[in-house]
């Protein structure tokens, strides 16, 4: 066989694990309730409860954060993050989840969060000047 056949053969085998890898996280977005009905993983969009305990305690475990999360139709449940508490995690506007539901506990493995925009301040000087 010729080399440059094995060079493509092992390029066609690389692709196919490479979109066998991306294909592999199909979580969907949803909400708590989905999460509790499907049993599966699933990335639910929501905001802190800031009126709920965090814990956090990176000398007993660093990769265990514990938080309350509001979906977007009110329901609040407990999430276990298996990870160590994002940097400004109190500053988030929105967050996202990944993970699936183990009993009353949202248990997620990834977290994506919406940090206030550090040019807020500048669009709101930008209104009033237009306005006066």
């Amino acid at each position: 066989m010729k080399k440059i056949y094995i060079v493509a053969i092992i390029m066609i085998v690389a692709a196919i694990g490479l979109l066998t890898s991306v294909a592999a996280d199909t979580s969907t977005y949803g909400d708590f309730s989905q999460a509790i009905a499907t049993q599966k993983k699933v990335k639910v969009v929501g905001t802190l409860a800031k009126d709920r305990p965090m814990e956090y305690n990176p000398e007993i475990d660093p990769n265990h954060f514990t938080f309350f999360l509001t979906d977007m139709n009110g329901e609040t449940h407990k999430v276990v993050l298996k990870a160590a508490k994002p940097k400004d995690f109190e500053l988030s506007e929105q967050i996202v989840v990944t993970g699936s539901m183990k009993g009353d506990e949202f248990v997620a493995s990834h977290i994506l969060m919406k940090c206030p925009s550090k040019y807020k301040d500048e669009e709101v000087q930008i209104k009033e000047k237009s306005a006066s």
